[in-house]
């Protein structure tokens, strides 16, 4: 007959189970986890959550947005890897508490009235006295006093002579039970309200997250989440005279329908901001519906005030656009006089046909924000136009275009009044966001001027160019130029005007030159003549053809008379195009000067804007949405409950200490001899004032009263 060996069988598997089970329950498990759970909070706070995939891949490029794809890292919160350590950590923790909550209750009944007499030698906190009283009626006189002064007593009778054991403070040991049970409810109520169920449903009631588009009502069953669900957080977005009845889930992979047991109307929007164009308050006046009882409830949502109807509370989100109506008028950037209305709503379409755009390329406008109310820092102060004369071109054309906030030298929060945002997308379905302001801004250049901004990437910041408004607050006058600029006729009237008024009359030749220098400075600049370099036109032309053509050294000096001679060119230009459309000529003096100097740059960056048109603001009929945040949280209450308890069991273990003292009294003489001791689980300077003052009043030679 034969034994199993202690290091194979049921004996190894029982002895690694034991392993297994000391190292889960043990403190340095716990804190590991808690570690990583930090980490991946941290991470999930710098890291912005649920954002469309080309965001990251934008930000962090391809490699890294793959990898944070891969490992959630997008989804922090509910992501499988923070939900099993946030599973593990509740039974780490629960072991903990099973584990030594036994300990902890006998240790609670324990008065360890035991101990021996030399023992008590050992104690930091020790004394000695002799007593006139015998031990027994010694016994009782201490013992009843520190029962009065709250102490909890028992004496015990052995050999010749009385222990009194006594202890206070003992809920400090309750303050660890609580703190770890608040752990472990916490995280308890987090799995109760995070994605966990909604993740059991995807995975065993066949709910997929929806990645199409279309109307929500069209939706299939499989992408939607009963009413009864126990537990979600979604978004709703209602516009004002609407309603809905389904709350968006946003997943990693897509988006789940919850449907509602009731319907959210939005009566009316209300948004106040402040000075610096913040909000200040928005709230949404609205009606319920329910769908069993058909009852409609009217409520008001406010931020931190959320409404709460059959154990779903909604929250105000925030606010967006519901479908505003607008009107565009295009601009023509490449002096095309013809001009076109758009009409569209936000969030919408429409296609570009080849008869309103100038391109043959076809393009898609997706009218995508309306802002009424844009709260900017302008400069207030005057003067600080740019002479085009007094600048290297080089310089110029580097930080001219997206440069608005360049000239901004007295910061002043303003109110500059409604924008449009809009992309423009060709057929390859690449797309380009613009963002125009509807009125002239002041910008401390001389003349108030449009601003039109473009980026390629939501990355990237908007770069801005400006068009200077004319003596009506419009483009007009900036597009009769650029339209002016592009016929070859009207630039050689301009060019013979401009030569015939700088020159003497007496010099043909003199004029004869100027006239060609003019000529071909003008033609650079509108792009009609072809340049050494790869600018269309522009300053950016002009500044390649000096680079190209005159001597480093000499390239300054011509440059400042070239550029004078293009301005005062552009200037006559400008004069034509206002005699064409029957208007008086322009005065010569500062505020015009002000005027060509930002029209001259306009027009070269003109030729860098990436797109035939543009399109600015002419009306608006605007519609408020709400966004409001539905959650059912069953977890709530068991979170709470856990908060309240980690206060109590911080509090317990770090201002309620625990002690016990001990008094042995064996018989000297007609009296008897004491021995006392005190401990303490902290080591404090109250411990000794604590023991001097038992001390003195236990084992005085008089009775002292508590």
């Amino acid at each position: 007959m034969t034994t199993a060996s202690p290091a194979t069988g049921p004996g190894r598997a029982s002895q690694q189970l034991r392993i297994a089970m000391d190292l889960v329950s043990s403190m340095r498990f716990s804190i590991s986890l808690l570690t990583i759970i930090c980490v991946a909070s941290v991470i999930g706070t710098v890291l912005k959550q649920h954002e469309p995939v080309t965001n990251y891949i934008n930000q962090f490029g391809p490699f890294w947005a793959e990898l944070f794809l891969a490992i959630k890292l997008n989804a922090v919160y509910s992501a499988w890897w923070f939900l099993l350590i946030l599973a593990f950590l509740v039974v780490s923790t629960s072991l903990c508490i099973a584990r030594n909550t036994p300990k902890i209750l006998v240790d609670l009944k324990a008065y360890k009235e035991n101990i021996r007499e030399q023992s008590l030698l050992a104690f930091h906190h020790r004394a000695e006295a002799e007593l006139p009283d015998a031990p027994e009626s010694a016994a009782r006189r201490i013992g009843a006093w520190l029962s009065q002064s709250g102490w909890k007593v028992r004496l015990q009778q052995r050999g010749g002579g009385w222990m009194v054991a006594a202890k206070a403070g003992a809920i400090n040991k309750f303050g660890y039970i609580a703190a770890h049970s608040a752990i472990v409810l916490v995280c308890l109520g987090g799995l109760l309200d995070g994605d966990l169920i909604v993740r059991a449903q995807m995975l065993m009631g066949g709910k997929q997250p929806y990645t199409g588009g279309g109307m929500i009502s069209e939706v299939p069953s499989q992408h939607r989440l009963a009413a009864t669900n126990p537990t979600f957080r979604g978004n709703v977005m209602v516009a004002e005279g609407t309603q809905s009845s389904t709350a968006i889930l946003n997943q990693s992979d897509g988006i789940l329908l919850q449907d509602l047991p009731f319907a959210i109307e939005l009566q009316k929007f209300i948004v106040e901001y402040y000075s610096t164009g913040m909000p200040k308050l928005f709230a949404s006046e609205i009606v319920i519906h329910d769908r069993e009882t058909g009852e409609k409830i009217p409520a008001r949502v406010e931020v931190n005030h959320p409404v709460r109807h059959r154990g779903i509370e909604i929250y105000q989100s925030s606010f967006d656009d519901g479908g505003s109506a607008v009107t565009l008028k295009s601009v023509a950037m490449d002096g095309n006089p013809k001009t076109f209305e758009v009409q569209g709503t936000i969030g919408g379409s429409t296609e570009l046909t080849r008869g309103q755009q100038t391109g043959a390329e076809k393009l898609t406008l997706e009218f995508t924000a309306l802002r009424v109310i844009n709260v900017e820092n302008l400069g207030d102060e005057e003067g600080t136009a740019t002479d085009p004369r007094k600048v290297d071109l080089r310089a110029s054309i580097d930080s001219r275009l997206g440069a608005a906030n360049k000239s901004v030298t007295n910061k002043a929060l303003r109110n500059v009044g409604p924008s449009i945002s809009y992309k423009l997308r060709d057929a390859a379905g690449q797309a380009r966001e613009y963002h125009n302001y509807m009125l002239p801004l002041e910008l401390g250049e001389g003349v108030p001027v449009f601003l039109l901004g473009l980026r390629d990437t939501p990355a990237e910041a908007f770069r801005y160019l400006r068009i200077p408004a004319d003596d009506q607050g419009s483009m007009a006058g900036f597009l009769r130029l650029r339209a002016a600029l592009a016929d070859p006729q009207l630039r050689q009237q301009a060019v013979q005007r401009y030569a015939a008024q700088v020159t003497d009359a007496g010099k043909p030749e003199l004029a004869q030159q100027l006239a060609a220098s003019t000529t071909r400075a003008l033609g650079l600049f509108a792009g009609a003549e072809p340049g050494p370099g790869k600018a269309e036109g522009g300053l950016q032309a002009v500044s390649e053809f000096l680079e190209a053509n005159v001597p480093e050294a000499e390239r300054a000096r011509a440059g400042e008379v070239l550029v004078r001679i293009l301005n005062g060119a552009l200037f006559e230009l400008a004069q034509q195009s206002r005699e064409r459309a029957g208007l008086a000529p322009l005065p010569r003096d500062d505020k015009t000067q002000a005027l060509m100097a930002q029209s001259v740059l306009a027009l070269s960056d003109a030729f860098a804007y990436p797109a035939p048109l543009a399109f600015q603001l002419q009306d608006f009929k605007q519609v408020q949405a709400s966004v409001f945040q539905v959650t059912r949280s069953p977890g709530r209450m068991i979170v709470y409950l856990g908060c309240a308890l980690l206060i109590l069991g911080v509090f317990a273990m770090l201002y309620v200490r625990e002690r016990r003292v001990w008094v042995w009294l064996s018989p000297r003489g007609d009296g008897s001899q004491a021995r006392m001791a005190l401990s303490s689980n902290r080591k404090l300077m109250d411990i000794d004032r604590e023991f001097d003052r038992l001390r003195d009043r236990l084992l005085g030679m008089k009775e002292s009263k508590p």
